[in-house]
This record gives structure tokens, sequence and C-alpha cells, in this order.
């Protein structure tokens, strides 16, 4: 457990009252579950939180207490710029807490778990440092008494299982949606966004169901109440949660670790995870020629994808798109590397920890030059991360595969001297 453990966290964490603990002594308390908890100090949502938090952790200690011991673990990952600030959250906390000097470590970790918003709490094994559960504020919420602890995992057919809705008030069992792919939904009538991505998928739902695909929209409704419910429902063609219906709604978002609307899912006949991006993935191919959208490695930047900038550090090679097949050219180059990444990260039941784009000239990438302050120069190599507001960049003639390669190995081996943003 330690060697796992101490990947993910360091050798040492903090307590409240100042004291070292070595992540090594949380297996001899028989810790087999942490939560990182990704706050500040600074009032609304997180200090909410921190007060439920802290009543569920209490009863987790006084369960270990008596039982002889300690099945979970919180670790306070920081937002905290200032030191003083920081030191007087955690004095407040009851649990552990990522020293306030490991500043690279901590954006490492809001890298690693695609942290985007605050707060967050991710659950995961302490044996091996792999994801219980990406939306433990949900937990927190749904399971106050931690009866279904460790909260991990279930297939996609158990959670969704019981009645679902058309919007002519049929029912129909979710068996229905078995052998079928299916585009997990969570969007609500408040959202703009959500309408505006609604208009076009209703669009390519129509589209991919006259081509004879096998598909289904489940949609999980965010909205405020049963009536906006009811009224944005009545624009979609395809099933629903029942929005009576709370808790299935709120394992769904657990289960797929949801933090923001709208949101996608498209998963395969079995009910796995072919790509959480299918907002994206709609806007960029609006005939669905590509349907069921499964990933590609290298992507080719568009107004519409270029959020997934925020999700974590992303390679991005710039060439110039005047030149015929000079994108095409610079894509085939780097993918075998991205295929290479991606599938030693996935042997590991991870995520990638960078994600690849060829972006070209337009107004967008002219922006993204401009934000990043980056060299007129094509081609040009790069990592952004813009979490950390920091940027790696390889301005050479030619952009080799053993280039792009080096370059790869030297970030994820944290060699490369980052340039801020």
């Amino acid at each position: 457990m330690a060697g796992a453990l101490t990947d993910v966290l360091g050798e040492v964490l903090v307590s409240a009252d100042g004291e070292e603990v070595a992540v090594s002594a949380l297996a001899a308390r028989g810790v087999s579950l942490v939560g990182l908890y990704f706050g500040c100090s600074l009032g609304g949502p997180c200090a909410q939180l921190g007060a439920s938090l802290a009543a569920f952790y209490g009863r987790f200690r006084g369960e270990a207490a008596a039982a002889g011991g300690q099945r979970l673990e919180i670790v306070f990952v920081s937002a905290e710029q200032e030191q003083q600030q920081w030191q007087e959250a955690v004095r407040a906390m009851p649990w552990l807490a990522l020293p306030f000097a490991d500043k690279h470590r901590k954006l490492k970790l809001w890298n690693k778990y695609r942290v985007s918003n605050i707060p967050s709490l991710i659950f995961i094994d302490a044996s091996t440092g792999k994801v219980v559960c990406r939306n433990g504020l949900l937990v927190i919420r749904d399971d106050p008494e931690g009866l279904e602890f460790p909260w991990g995992p279930k297939p996609f057919s158990e959670v969704v299982a019981g009645p679902l809705l058309r919007n002519n008030g049929q029912t129909l069992d979710s068996s229905a949606l078995e052998g079928s792919h299916v585009g997990v939904y969570f969007s609500a009538h408040w959202c703009p966004p959500c309408r505006s991505l609604t208009r076009v998928l209703v669009e390519s739902y129509r589209k991919i169901k006259e081509a004879g695909q096998k598909f289904e929209i489940l949609f999980v409704s965010a909205d405020r109440s049963e009536d906006s419910f009811k009224q944005y429902f009545s624009e979609m063609p395809w099933v629903a949660v029942p929005y009576a219906d709370e808790a299935r709604r709120s394992r769904l978002n657990r289960l797929y670790g949801i933090q923001g609307i709208p949101t996608l899912i498209v998963l395969d006949s079995k009910g796995d995870v072919i790509t959480r991006q299918g907002r994206v993935e709609v806007l960029n191919d609006i005939e669905c020629r590509e349907f069921p959208w499964h990933p590609k490695p290298v992507l080719e930047l568009t107004d519409s994808n270029a959020v997934q900038l925020n999700e974590g550090p992303c390679l991005v090679l710039f060439v110039d798109s005047e030149d015929d097949g000079e994108s095409e050219a610079a894509k085939q180059l780097i993918q075998p590397i991205a295929e290479k990444i991606i599938a030693k990260y996935k042997a590991k039941e991870e995520e990638a920890p960078l994600l690849f784009f060829v972006a070209g000239e337009d107004d967008m990438t002219d922006s993204l030059r401009d934000y990043t302050n980056l060299p007129e120069a094509a081609p040009l190599l790069t990592i952004l991360d813009m979490s950390a507001r920091a940027k790696y960049v390889m301005d050479v003639e030619e952009i080799t595969p053993e280039i792009v390669e080096a370059f790869v190995s030297d970030f994820l081996a944290d060699k490369l001297k980052p340039e801020p943003i």
C-alpha cells in the first residue's frame, strides 16, 4: 500500500497540529480508502463541505476507535496561495493535509484527477492509488452513515435499473437500453450551454437513428424543479430518469464523477465508456459520420474542443496550415507517441497524463498564442498546462518523432523547466 500512496501523496503529510505524518504509517492504521479533498478556506461551498465532511469523518473515526482500526483518511489538497491562510485552514481540520511547500505535487494531483472546480472530493484505493469514486460530495450527501463504504463503481446496468420515462408519459424498463449504444446526458434547462447542445443533439440523435444504429440517449436532469424538468424534457425525443427519482439521478452522477454540465457520456452496447467528451464529439461531427466517437489519439484543435485545454496538460504542435497537408502530416508524426502513452496508462487503468493536439492557423489559435505569449514560429512544439499557468516550449526548425518523444518523456519525468503563462 505504502508504495502506491507514496507515489500519489509523497513521503509525508501534515496534521492539524503541524506534526509530520509518514504516508507509510497509514497502512498500520488500517486505512483502506483515502479521500482527496481539493478546497480552500474562503467560505462559501468549501466551508459548507468542510462542516459536512467533518461530521462524516468524525463518524468514521468514532467507529474506528471502537473497532481498533481506521478505514478512511482524508487528505486536504489546498488551493490556498498564502501560507498563513493554509495554516489557519489546516488547524481547523481533523484530517491530514498535503504540505504547503509541496506545490509541485499539488499541481500534479489537480492535473492527475482532472479537478476543474472546488470543493471536490475524490476517493482513491489506498492499496493501489486508483480512483474509486470521483464525486465524493454526493457520497456525503447520499450516504451520510457510510453504509455503502467503500463506494466503488458499479455496472451502468445496475445503477440505472428501474423505470424510465418518455416525454409523452409512457414508461419503459431500463432493460430496454441493453444492446444499444447509450449517451448519458447530464443537463438542465437553466443552463444556456445545455439548451444549445440539446438543439444540436436532437438532430444528431435523429440522424443516428435514421442510419439504423442502435442508439439511445438517457437524460439525467439537473433541473431545479419538476416543472422545469417537464418543460425541458418535452423538447427531447429520448428517455429520462424520472425527476422524482433523485437517488438514481445522484448515483449516475457519482458513477461518472460529473463536475459540470452539459456532459454527454457515450457508452458501448456493454455499458462501458467510449468517451466522456460526447459534447465535443457531437459539435465536431454534425453529420455523425464518426459515431460512436471512439477517442482519437491526436485531435485537430477547434473552437469546440478547445475547452479540453483546461482539463490538464496538453501537447500542442502548432503548424502552418496554409501548407497543404501540414496538419495531417503533423498528426501522423505525433500519433504513434500519443498511442504509446495512452496504452501505457490504460494498462494501469489510469487516464493519460497528456492530451495531444495539432493547431493550424485561425482566429482561435491566434488567441491561444496571444494568451499564452507564444512566438509566431511554425512548427512550434509546446506543452500547455492551463491550471498551473505554465508552458513548456521547444522552438526548433524541424520537429521529428525523436524530438517529440524526448520532449514528452522529459515532461513526464519532471525534467523540463516551466515558463509562466
